[in-house]
């Protein structure tokens, strides 16, 4: 098991907490079916039960929140869409592999190296049923020549050769959904290890031009991946009934570009088609919440529902411009008087709040209080740890560096990771300790840098070497401390180039990163 990191030795901590600190197997009698669902970019200011300001219906997110818990300070380990998921599948931040910016494209070759743990084959090792429907997005073995080129103009793949790496490699006993994002070719479904229908026709689907199945169509995906899941639960309830738990990882592709909401949620809003990708990403958690219901599975069902990180400043109001000419993009919203960022700073791809605090809702009858809130620290690279300890599983001393369990949050108990390392597009790193959080950078370290000087933006070399806010004070992080606390800038910088340099924030030895890893000194 991970342990809390508080402010106890190391040696009184783990005789306290006893021997499922020490990782020793302490399962729960019947551990219980786990169903995680992450939203692509759904920003926290989106969620009604987050911001009562939202100009969006989310009626289910909000229901589940009633019935189970909410947290307030939930964090994607990065500000973009690749790396969190890695952090969230084993536990490990994405920084300490060859991904050290950006994300990965269409055919990116596997970023999870082999043999490497994650939460599927740990769970499956624990005799759960493993599933995974929905987006990918962490490389996939091609037969051929693999690139990071989002427009594809480099590789050459035979697409009716069978993967060599996907989902099934990292322990998932079945697969079905797509390569990338949305808006990443080659666009076609992929089942377990193969393709469901040849790419031979070239199109721009999802955007950006690439390989294309004849019969895919963007907005049939979030209603396929939602079907699927709601009939893999129906499928999987006799033996869940007779003692056999499942794992069901639910990535959708939902509010990420292209904006594509289909049938009663492709409809006119001063919001555009924004609002209803997300009322049907909303509406896809009521169908699997009822599916649980039909099937007399939800009081033996933990609910995990997140994003992969925040809104996207690109998506604006206007049809057919999801990717930021100037003519819509988060101005529009805001016009309109949504905020998907709620009132923190900074949208996806940046390490201010709006670029990684999420939205983080868990509902588990009989464990978790309804209507419950928790202030308590956590990152989704907590996952790992989490599914552990609620199994009683063992962790390697190699697997999960980065992962602490948040299972005594769940219950209500106290106890939280009280430091977290956040990481950007750009590369850029930032870390949280308590209410305070280091941007160890001039800017955002994502698409704000990259703007020109304007309406009141100052340019990037003018700006102070790093940032010091005070969450508790000054949660929309207005006012930089950094020149008033010189000390406790150095102390947060030594601790992340610490915990960078010794390969893992969790107790034990320290490991080697896959690559050097560097963190830029103000």
């Amino acid at each position: 098991m991970r342990i809390l990191r508080l402010a106890l030795p190391l040696a009184a901590l783990l005789v306290a907490l006893g021997p499922a600190a020490r990782g020793q197997a302490a399962p729960a009698s019947r551990p219980p079916n786990i169903v995680f669902i992450l939203a692509d970019d759904l920003g926290i200011g989106d969620v009604g039960c987050y911001n009562a300001a939202s100009k969006i219906r989310t009626p289910n997110l909000d229901r589940l929140a009633g019935q189970g818990l909410r947290f307030t300070d939930a964090h994607s380990p990065s500000a973009v869409c690749s790396p969190t998921r890695y952090g969230l599948l084993t536990g490990r931040y994405a920084w300490r592999t060859r991904l050290q910016s950006g994300v990965l494209f269409g055919l990116s070759a596997p970023l999870i190296a082999p043999g490497r743990p994650t939460v599927a084959s740990l769970l499956k090792a624990q005799g759960y049923h493993t599933a995974c429907f929905g987006k990918w997005h962490l490389g996939l073995g091609w037969a051929g020549q693999t690139t990071d080129d989002p427009l594809l103009k480099s590789g050459a793949v035979d697409y009716a050769r069978p993967l060599s790496d996907s989902p099934l490699t990292h322990g998932f006993d079945t697969f079905f959904g797509i390569a990338g994002s949305l808006d990443m070719p080659p666009y076609t479904f992929i089942e377990n290890d193969r393709v469901t229908a040849l790419p031979t026709v070239i199109t721009g689907e999802g955007g950006r031009k690439g390989p294309t199945a004849p019969t895919f169509k963007a907005p049939d995906v979030l209603p396929e991946i939602t079907r699927r899941a709601v009939a893999y639960i129906a499928a999987r309830a006799p033996d869940a009934k007779a003692g056999q738990p499942f794992f069901l990882y639910l990535p959708l592709n939902a509010p990420h570009t292209p904006v594509v909401p289909s049938g009663a949620w492709k409809r006119e809003s001063p919001l555009g088609h924004y609002a209803g990708f997300v009322e049907q990403a909303d509406d896809t958690v009521g169908q699997v919440l009822a599916a649980l219901d039909a099937q007399g599975l939800a009081a033996q069902t933990l609910v995990i529902v997140t994003s992969d990180n925040g809104y996207a400043p690109y998506v604006g109001i206007v049809e057919g411009d999801d990717r930021g000419s100037g003519r819509g993009g988060v101005q529009a919203l805001e016009a309109q008087g949504h905020f998907p960022s709620a009132a923190y700073r900074g949208y996806k791809s940046e390490l201010w709040e709006g670029g990684h605090r999420v939205p983080f809702l868990a509902r588990w009858p009989g464990t978790i209080k309804p209507g419950a809130v928790c202030a308590g620290l956590i990152g989704l690279n907590d996952f790992m740890a989490t599914a552990a300890e609620l199994t009683g599983a063992q962790l390697p001393a190699t697997a999960a560096e980065d992962s602490l369990s948040f299972l005594g949050l769940l219950r209500g108990q106290a106890g939280s990771r009280t430091d977290l390392i956040l990481h950007s597009l750009n590369g850029r790193f930032a870390i949280r300790e308590g209410q305070w959080i280091l941007v160890a950078w001039r800017g955002s370290g994502g698409f704000s840098d990259g703007r020109k000087p304007g309406d009141g933006r100052p340019a990037l070399a003018s700006l102070p070497p790093c940032q010091l806010y005070d969450l508790a004070a000054d949660p929309a992080e207005t006012k930089n401390l950094a020149e008033a606390r010189p000390e406790l800038v150095k102390r947060l910088m030594s601790l992340l180039e610490k915990q960078v340099a010794d390969g893992r924030t969790t107790p034990g030895a320290p490991q080697s990163n896959d690559v050097p890893v560097r963190v830029t000194r103000p």
